[in-house]
């Protein structure tokens, strides 16, 4: 969905972080100028560097980045990703901010892309879910691009997704169908089913979309078949990377993994600063 960088807000991180002031950073003068390098200690896809900048841009308009690997890019370990050169203080500032950022959504980047490459030669694509970290919704939506996934819908405004208590509130799957195109005509009408009968009364009731929940990879098979390419088939639950190859080939359109947003190991990330004139005062 993301054909552009969304909207970067970075106070409420700054906030976060800083407060009413760096009061350890304070006691370094401020006409003292450093430089500093980024490095990963790790394997990863580059993502975040707009969220990365802003954090700096915040603290010192004068301050400068130079980034040595581009944006959804894969770096090795031990590589330099960028250098920094502005005061020591706005460095020693926003440094954690920028990293906590840097190495969340670089993380989020190279679990989708790891994904994605299990399932590279089918035509099935990876998607996420609503199951981000508080706050970083677009932004954790925007990395799974980055990592060669697609973005499921943003929140509860732009997707109509009917699970088995909507079900119940409404009566009848048919009826839940019934009321979400009345609900919407331009939004994308989703149905979770659980079985092979359920999957039957939702094609009759015709959503754009039929999530399998936690279907075996048989039932999966069978899915594809009695569907016989009428409505866009999505797999969902207990799929991980051992296991997401086979269900890709059973034919089944996508496959949603909360994992790549909510099961992040974050990036090991290196941020070491070089003093530029050490006898100012």
């Amino acid at each position: 969905m993301f054909s552009s960088l969304p909207a970067i807000d970075i106070k409420p991180f700054l906030l976060e972080d800083i407060g009413s002031g760096d009061i350890t950073a304070a006691i370094i003068p401020d006409t003292l100028m450093a430089t500093a390098e980024v490095i990963t200690r790790e394997p990863m896809i580059v993502c975040g560097q707009a969220w990365f900048n802003a954090v700096f841009a915040a603290l010192d308009n004068n301050l400068t980045i130079n980034w040595l690997i581009a944006e959804g890019q894969q770096a090795s370990t031990n590589n330099l990703l960028c250098r920094l050169e502005g005061t020591a203080r706005s460095l020693l500032t926003g440094e954690r901010t920028a990293l906590n950022l840097l190495q969340t959504l670089s993380s989020t980047a190279t679990t989708c892309r790891r994904y994605a490459d299990a399932v590279s030669g089918t035509s099935c694509k990876i998607l996420d879910t609503r199951k981000t970290i508080p706050g970083l919704r677009l932004a954790q939506k925007y990395a799974v691009t980055c990592g060669g996934g697609y973005n499921h819908r943003i929140g509860l405004y732009d997707g109509i997704l009917i699970k088995e208590n909507h079900i119940i509130a409404a009566g009848s799957l048919t009826k839940a169908v019934s009321l979400a195109r009345q609900q919407s005509t331009v939004a994308m009408v989703e149905v979770e089913v659980e079985t092979l009968t359920e999957l039957q009364q939702a094609l009759e009731a015709k959503p754009d979309r039929i999530m399998l929940d936690n279907f075996t990879l048989e039932e999966l098979t069978a899915a594809v078949k009695l569907t016989n390419g009428q409505i866009e088939l999505e797999a969902s639950g207990n799929i991980e990377l051992h296991n997401i190859a086979e269900v890709a080939k059973t034919g089944v359109d996508f496959i949603s993994i909360g994992a790549l947003t909510k099961n992040i190991k974050a990036i090991d990330l290196s941020m070491r600063i070089q003093l530029v004139n050490p006898n100012a005062e």
